[in-house]
């Protein structure tokens, strides 16, 4: 039950930890543990404004699709390299991709796999992603694709403005990258394709 990984913080602040894992054979067993860090120093934060675009590791990462609250929504996520559409993506913990959002304000988290049946050893795929999920509450979330290039393992960031059905978003999402309340009751829900995890 111990497992440790070399890791150097790159700036003070408020860090959020999650470690998210399977305490035996059955999948729907997951667990998410979290604790919070505070890394000394002089912080100075920064508001996180909406993005729909990254560039990560000399890939083109593009978030296409409306997060609506309390409905399901499709977003779609397309990678590029030089221009060009990527196309061998690489299965990674079971999956083309893996999509964390955390909630601005409360930091509540939600993971959901792709649509889709799991990969197989040796398959690829690409240049999309497409995840269903569910916001619980109308609001900003901060969303994190791990997505995997020969053997690699590349972390692309978006932000993105959560609706009330029917109801535009104020905030259109811009092309610059970002880096990055409500009660715990209201946790976030996963999309219906059985791979999806939500802890508050």
């Amino acid at each position: 039950g111990v497992w440790s990984l070399p890791w150097s913080w790159p700036e003070p602040g408020s860090y959020r930890v999650f470690a998210d894992f399977v305490p035996g054979s059955d999948p729907d067993l997951d667990v998410t543990l979290t604790s919070t860090f505070e890394v000394g120093g002089e912080y100075r934060p920064s508001a996180a404004r909406p993005t729909s675009s990254a560039s990560v590791d000399g890939f083109d990462v593009a978030l296409s699709g409306d997060l609506q609250a309390g409905a399901h929504s499709t977003l779609t996520i397309e990678v590029t390299k030089d221009g060009r559409p990527v196309t061998t993506l690489q299965p990674y913990l079971g999956a083309f991709g893996h999509l964390v959002a955390l909630r601005e304000g409360d930091l509540a988290y939600l993971h959901v796999h792709p649509e889709g049946d799991e990969p197989a050893a040796g398959d690829v795929s690409g240049p999309t992603i497409e995840f269903m999920t569910e916001a619980p509450t109308a609001g900003r979330y901060l969303l994190y694709l791990d997505f995997q290039v020969d053997d690699q393992v590349h972390t692309a960031s978006f932000v993105v403005d959560a609706t009330a059905p029917g109801r535009p978003s104020a905030d259109q999402p811009s092309s610059d990258q970002s880096s990055s309340g409500q009660p715990s009751s209201d946790q976030p829900s996963s999309g219906d394709d059985g791979h999806g995890h939500s802890h508050d």
